[in-house]
């Protein structure tokens, strides 16, 4: 089907979600749903079991008599009971459906938007709610993972996956930045942060003495990290770090994580466990963080002229040391190719594309890196899965217009019921609030039509899809800005 099309849109009046003309509120126009007809009882349900094996088969996780959806898959229903079910299990408070869990979370939202005033009528915040609850019972969408871990559990639950927070030159704010990250990985999100505020292993202290530098108290934030799971006992916390390319500590940086893969190595050889919950990786640093050189256009010119390149010290500003640009660029690449960290982050571009330019500059990002915005801030994240919106070969981009504008709503409408580790995060999340809306199943969407993965042909429905995806999502955060005025 490598001749897909899209669909016009030519009942998208009939489709669009819009605004009252009194500015009430919005109104919702069902596209998936009727009136009176609930989404839940349009499907088959079915008692199934959900069990998980390690390597060597021995059952990790089991929960059975499940009333799930038929046409859900094993791993799906699997990744959804093992995860995102919540009570103990074996008790009576265990939740023991996914019907359970959708209610949970999806009239939790519904009714957070009817109290803050979202909707034009209870009509319109019924077919908001029913047309949520079609998309991710359909899996045409899905939330974040804070959101089903904690929305409908904790009255004031933390929302967002990606936080970036900062850290001053100061041990009240270094332990603090431990504090943080610790009420973020608990929650069930990640972190993201820049280091290049802390004085280098050589400046010395007010005190007497030099100081530690950076890489000495990420080793403490990464062993706090890798005893706190994510989300209390679903997952790993995860965690950004980011050093500028100037830092007179920039080498160590690089060089960091390869040098403990070489530990690894070092003890696998002797015999130790070399799988990732093995004594070989919990033995050595950073294994919870992902690295990442911040780059600027500065830097890559001097690598394009081979012209050198100059650290600074933190506190005076005076030079560190001398590099050839390239020599650093080569380091960078050794490193990744031995462990696949440091990332790139390209600091000139990402500000260039800052979205909030006068607040503050973008110095950081989350563990992935799909969100950078300023410090002290954060993002809920969902996912369109575009495979959903395909018929007969073609894209239909006016249910799938639709889907933007009923998942971005139910973003916006989290950010002021949500918790956030600091009152400067809160702060920055209210007045900002950045939303993080994605696709999923890209690389099968373009399988499906027979195209290459690498082509352009892939890219062009890649990039067409994006751009009617946040077109939608910014034409809707304008609807909703003129309902939910400050």
């Amino acid at each position: 089907m490598a001749d897909g099309k899209f669909v016009k849109d030519k009942v998208r009046e009939n489709l669009s979600l819009s605004v009252a003309a009194d500015r009430t509120g919005l109104v919702f126009h069902r596209v998936f749903t009727a009136a009176g007809q609930d989404p839940l009882e349009s499907v088959v349900w079915q008692k199934r079991s959900a069990v998980i094996r390690n390597e060597k088969g021995e059952i990790v996780f089991e929960q059975h008599d499940v009333e799930a959806p038929s046409f859900w898959s094993d791993m799906a229903l699997t990744v959804v009971v093992s995860r995102y079910f919540r009570g103990t299990p074996g008790t009576p408070e265990r939740e023991s459906s996914v019907r359970d869990m959708l209610r949970r979370v999806v009239d939790t939202i519904a009714q957070w938007g009817v109290e803050q005033g979202y909707f034009s009528s209870e009509e319109d915040s019924e077919a908001f709610r029913e047309e949520l609850m079609f998309l991710v019972l359909h899996q045409k969408a899905s939330f974040n993972s804070p959101v089903w871990f904690n929305v409908g559990v904790d009255p004031v639950p933390q929302c967002s996956a990606c936080f970036i927070i900062s850290v001053e030159d100061t041990m009240e704010s270094i332990l603090h930045w431990y504090t943080q990250e610790g009420r973020i990985f608990k929650g069930g999100s990640g972190s993201g942060i820049n280091v290049s505020k802390l004085r280098s292993a050589r400046e010395a202290l007010s005190g007497g003495g030099t100081a530690s530098g950076p890489l000495s108290f990420m080793k403490a934030a990464d062993a706090s990290a890798g005893v706190i799971k994510s989300g209390g006992k679903t997952r790993r916390a995860a965690k950004m770090v980011v050093l500028n390319v100037d830092h007179p500590d920039i080498l160590d940086f690089i060089r960091s994580k390869a040098l403990e893969e070489k530990k690894v190595q070092a003890l696998v050889n002797a015999g130790y466990d070399g799988s990732l919950d093995g004594e070989a990786y919990s033995t050595v640093a950073f294994q919870n963080s992902n690295h990442s050189v911040r780059l600027t256009d500065d830097f890559m010119k001097a690598v394009e002229k081979n012209e050198n390149w100059q650290t600074r010290l933190v506190v005076t500003g005076e030079i560190a040391d001398t590099y050839r640009a390239t020599d650093l660029l080569e380091e960078i690449a050794r490193a990744a190719h031995a462990c696949g960290d440091p990332g790139l982050q390209f600091d000139t571009t990402i500000n260039r594309w800052h979205t909030c330019p006068e607040t503050a500059p973008i110095r950081s990002s989350n563990p992935c890196s799909e969100y950078m915005h300023v410090d002290d801030s954060a993002c809920n994240l969902a996912s369109l899965k575009v495979t959903a919106f395909m018929e007969d070969g073609s894209f239909r981009t006016d249910t799938f217009r639709h889907a933007v504008d009923v998942m971005i709503t139910a973003q916006d409408i989290i950010v002021d019921k949500a918790s956030y580790p600091t009152p400067a995060i809160a702060r920055n999340s209210m007045s900002m609030r950045a939303l993080g809306l994605g696709v999923a199943d890209l690389g099968a969407f373009i399988m499906s039509m027979g195209l290459p993965y690498d082509s352009d042909t892939g890219r062009n429905w890649a990039a067409a899809i994006s751009a009617i995806m946040a077109g939608e999502a910014y034409t809707q955060s304008a609807r909703l800005a003129s309902v939910r005025r400050p």
